[in-house]
């Protein structure tokens, strides 16, 4: 995922604008600030714990607030995830991954021939791309610019990496295990396996060099996840079905909430989420609290973090951000590159500036934002 999966957006954008977050556990302060000839012009939507948002604007400031859905997104978002269309894919292949980033959805696949990767710009019209090589590709994520796949087949390229996601160049996994899954955090690419003898994770701080690491224990892992701080894999077989690690290199074993063949684990808003296909009345577990981005999975804390959003500037170029933009109380600069976005241009989406930044611990107890690489 993307950006990076599960992170909390904590400021968005409109065609020529900008909402922000504060960070504030009481309280969000969001302010939009317009490019071009009106850009001292702001709106101030103060929203408490149980209270909606009031607006203070012109009323030109306002529509252009107003039609973005300043605290959550255009006409229909909350239909989200709820409400479900189908769409063709790029061909009738055994998909088993899908991932988004720079703007492009991208799905891998276990079957095909030279199609097992397919992209699309909406979700909705698929093309077809020509993986580096029709191994048995099993997850994909995206991450400091790259998307890195990872397959459960092949000799010595059961790894692959695109910068656009539709070329893609093989490379050489530190073994050639079952890999499961793949993920990206705090700089770093994580891959778990379900086979292999002392070697069931790598990573790579590139997607490209991988280094062999000792899993908590040679089991099925099946997914792993980054949030908070930490990497999580679940595991469908053994005693301890939970491993974590704060760095993708040492690991720990955790117990799972019930012995079944836990298959994906995934992080959003404070919680982790693990989902299996074995047992009765208890096939989904969790671990933190809901709302609460400190959680960290082993009932701990860990600093917060988040995305953030702002309208691309007039040349097209993210590196051109202004520096008072989206960096206030505290908020580092740079940074941005270009992204996609559903919620903006009345719902139709385009592109965006994103980062992620994230707390990191001043060692007296309070903690400073840094952009993550």
């Amino acid at each position: 995922m993307g950006p990076s999966e599960g992170l909390p957006l904590i400021l968005g954008a409109a065609p020529f604008g900008v909402l922000s977050s504060d960070f504030s556990q009481q309280a969000q302060l969001i302010r939009a600030e317009l490019w071009g000839d009106v850009a001292d012009t702001k709106v101030t939507v103060k929203r408490g714990l149980s209270s909606r948002p009031r607006l203070r604007a012109s009323a030109v400031v306002a529509a252009v607030v107003l039609a973005v859905s300043a605290v959550g997104g255009p006409a229909g978002a909350a239909d989200a995830g709820i409400a479900w269309t189908s769409r063709t894919s790029a061909a009738d292949n055994e998909w088993q991954s899908v991932t988004f980033g720079n703007g492009l959805f991208v799905a891998v696949s276990g079957t095909g021939s030279s199609n097992r990767v397919m992209t699309s710009l909406d979700g909705i019209t698929w093309t077809a791309r020509t993986s580096a090589a029709d191994n048995f590709w099993q997850s994909v994520t995206y991450g400091n610019g790259l998307f890195v796949a990872v397959a459960n087949s092949g000799t010595g390229n059961r790894v692959m990496t695109s910068p656009d996601g539709i070329t893609w160049t093989a490379r050489t996994s530190a073994a050639d295990n079952r890999w499961r899954s793949v993920t990206y955090g705090d700089g770093l690419f994580v891959a778990v396996a379900n086979s292999g003898t002392g070697d069931r994770v790598m990573t790579s701080p590139d997607g490209i060099t991988w280094t062999a690491r000792t899993s908590a224990a040679d089991i099925l892992w099946q997914s792993v996840t980054y949030g908070s701080g930490l990497f999580v894999a679940v595991a469908s077989k053994s005693t301890d079905r939970v491993m974590t690690s704060t760095d993708g290199i040492t690991w720990s074993s955790r117990s799972a909430a019930a012995a079944n063949a836990w298959k994906s684990v995934t992080y959003g808003n404070g919680l982790f989420v693990a989902v299996a296909d074995s047992g009765t009345d208890d096939r989904v577990m969790t671990s933190g609290t809901f709302g609460s981005p400190s959680s960290s999975g082993i009932g701990g804390s860990a600093p917060r973090g988040g995305l953030q959003q702002v309208g691309v500037p007039a040349s097209g170029d993210c590196a051109d951000v202004p520096e008072t933009v989206g960096c206030f109380q505290g908020f580092p600069v740079g940074g941005w590159s270009k992204s996609w976005s559903q919620w903006i241009n009345n719902g139709q989406g385009g592109a965006v500036c994103t980062r992620e930044v994230r707390e990191i611990p001043n060692g007296d107890g309070s903690y400073r934002l840094v952009v993550n690489p």
